[in-house]
């Protein structure tokens, strides 16, 4: 039988020894936390706040923080304690797991239990890690073993734990106390690994004109610590951070269009962020998805359209789809009424038999209310476009005439309405001459008309533009 190279990672994970089973939490057991307030941002930040009750001696003292966040930011810590200063801060992040307890036992001596299978016996060696390094090198008895998997059931017995590793993330302080007595500590400290989004549920009803909305908070948690019965609020809008990068951010071909509203929002603000706080206490277990409904508005006023865009006097060889766009806004009196965090809008509508049906989503940015929003949520199966470049000619110097033609489709048994985009516009200095049907330059880089397309019909565009290349 070929022997392979023990994975000592999975070995280690049925280890015995009295002090991880004392040290390792377990499901329910007690935390260390106090009074917990967590502030939750949109860019991966959140500021946590807790106040736990100190027995402290006088003099100088070191107090351990169990249960802090695996991702604080040591630098953000600020800590109060009446009648005590700070003399030094550590956070121990290097937490107790199979593979960190047999890195930190290099050059310890620890005991090998092996069983066997046949008579259940047990026999014990002791054993000095030598090296650990993509696998366990030991020393037994006079001689060199590497583990590996032979079959037999082996199990890593420790003597201890060593100090440097923690079962639980720990923030460690001494103070240097002016009395002996219990007080209350405010511990406050920013953390990544915490986030939340909106999500948005929209029930559309074309004939009717309205569409129902649902909105739902989604909390993330992965920073490795469970925050347990916490005031927890959400604030809407990015907060500045030296972690921003400077990416470029390519944008998407169905990008939703908001033009923003300037009416105020009947919510709780903080600075220019809007807040949206949980109504009870809740406890955010790692690696967790919670979800809380916060938006629930019937027969918002709505409709269908749509939009195609073209790229700078782009030329096609077929038909390409239109996108199809739900249109609404957020207003007082359009019926929604509220800033919108920034999240996915997923619309559904109702089949013959009244079953809401799936037919598209797209993402909306921190909307102010009262803004129009067009929200692209797929292309369009029986409406389609076809831009074509019917000549180009050279009128002087750098100065060309190009005639563009764009003809409109339209298969279904009731009339759509296409909002025509040409874009690309301003970089050539350029000029509509003629055309076909009155279009709208919403600025220097893009024409728009609108459509109307018959039932199952067609309608052309013409136009000619006099530009610099």
């Amino acid at each position: 039988m070929r022997k392979r190279f023990f994975g000592w990672a999975a070995l280690l994970a049925s280890a015995s020894t009295p002090l991880i089973a004392q040290e390792a939490p377990v499901p329910g057991a007690p935390t260390a936390q106090g009074d917990l307030s967590v502030t939750i941002y949109n860019n991966d930040v959140a500021l946590v706040q807790d106040i736990r009750v100190l027995n402290l001696a006088n003099g100088r003292v070191r107090q351990d923080f169990p249960d802090v966040s695996a991702q604080i930011r040591p630098a953000t810590v600020s800590l109060t304690v009446p009648d005590a200063a700070i003399l030094e801060q550590n956070f121990d992040y290097d937490l107790l797991s199979p593979s960190s307890l047999m890195e930190k036992s290099l050059g310890d001596t620890i005991t090998l239990v092996r069983t066997n299978p046949a008579t259940g016996a047990e026999t014990r060696e002791r054993s000095r890690v030598l090296a650990v390094n993509g696998g366990v090198v030991l020393e037994v008895g006079g001689h060199i073993e590497v583990l590996r998997d032979d079959g037999l059931p082996v199990r890593a017995v420790f003597d201890r734990v060593p100090e440097s590793l923690r079962a639980r993330p720990t923030l460690s302080v001494t103070l240097a106390s002016t009395r002996s007595g219990s007080r209350p500590a405010t511990l406050s400290y920013l953390s990544g690994g915490l986030r939340w989004s909106a999500d948005y549920v929209a029930l559309f009803d074309e004939k009717n004109g309205k569409i129902d909305v649902q909105g739902w908070i989604t909390l993330q948690n992965n920073s490795g610590t469970t925050f347990t019965n916490a005031k927890t609020l959400l604030v809407a809008g990015d907060v500045g951070s030296s972690n921003d990068g400077n990416a470029y951010m390519p944008q998407p071909r169905r990008a939703t269009r908001t033009q923003p509203g300037s009416e105020s929002a009947d919510r709780e603000q903080l600075g220019d962020f809007y807040l949206y706080p949980l109504a009870e206490r809740t406890t955010i277990a790692d690696r967790q998805t919670k979800q809380v409904s916060f938006l629930d508005a019937k027969g918002v006023a709505a409709s269908s359209g749509f939009r195609f865009e073209n790229g700078w006097l782009n030329s096609l060889d077929n038909a390409r789809s239109a996108q199809s766009v739900l249109n609404f806004a957020n207003s007082g009196a359009g019926g929604l009424g509220d800033a919108l965090p920034a999240g996915t809008v997923r619309v559904y509508v109702r089949d013959a038999r009244g079953q809401p049906q799936f037919i598209g989503e797209n993402s909306i940015d921190h909307t102010p209310q009262g803004s129009i929003i067009a929200l692209p949520t797929g292309d369009a199966f029986d409406v389609k476009v076809q831009p074509v470049m019917v000549s180009r000619t050279k009128i002087s110097g750098d100065r060309w005439r190009t005639q563009m033609r764009y003809r409109l489709t339209n298969a279904r048994s009731r009339g759509a309405t296409v909002e025509l985009v040409q874009s690309g516009l301003d970089w050539a200095d350029t000029r509509i001459t003629e055309e076909n049907r009155k279009s709208e330059r919403r600025d220097a880089g893009t024409a728009v008309w609108q459509v109307p397309v018959p039932p199952n019909g067609e309608a052309v565009v013409t136009a000619t533009f006099d530009t610099r290349y």
